[in-house]
């Protein structure tokens, strides 16, 4: 009997991760700088494009396209997000002054759907379409998550700090264009 109940412990203890809410990871990354094309006609100037921009029509340096701010869903969740379009015409995620709890399988997702406050947002966004960026670096700090090459940046409207092993929101914040 004593082993049933130490297995099934050892199990919960696995499967909920506990320790995690006093476990802090404090990620510091730089904005990736993504380089312009090396070709030798690529800094001169283009007729009638913006100052700055190299052919092609990307940026000659990183541009913020959308930004948001986080809301607490399950957690407390506070920072910023910006959807960054580089000059290489990539696009990377960044999350800034980030803090949130913990916990065991969170992720970091591009979304469709609405960002609800309050409980009624907790579990929308495996609700339509989403793209996962990856696992969450830390849960405190600045990071970058690189889109996928494939994914139409425009499709999505939200970002979510996604909780994969409990199906919920830590936090999430709408993506406004700028």
């Amino acid at each position: 009997m004593s082993i049933a109940v130490a297995v099934v412990l050892a199990a919960g203890l696995y499967w909920l991760q506990p320790w995690k809410l006093w476990q802090d990871e404090t990620v510091r990354e730089a904005l990736p700088v993504a380089v312009a094309p090396s070709d030798p006609g690529a800094t001169a100037a283009v007729p009638g494009a913006a100052p700055g921009a190299v052919p092609g029509g990307a940026p000659a340096a990183p541009v913020t396209v959308a930004r948001g701010t986080l809301i607490s869903h399950e957690h407390s969740t506070t920072g910023e997000v910006a959807l960054i379009r580089l000059p290489d015409g990539s696009h990377t995620l960044r999350l800034t002054n980030l803090d949130t709890s913990n916990g065991p399988d969170l992720r970091v997702w591009l979304t469709d759907a609405p960002v609800k406050e309050g409980v009624a947002g907790w579990r929308v966004f495996d609700d339509g379409r989403y793209t996962s960026l990856g696992k969450l670096k830390g849960n405190k700090g600045d990071q970058n998550y690189p889109v996928p090459a494939d994914v139409k940046v425009a499709d999505f409207t939200s970002v979510t700090i996604w909780c994969d092993r409990f199906d919920v929101s830590f936090g999430a914040a709408t993506l406004a264009r700028v």
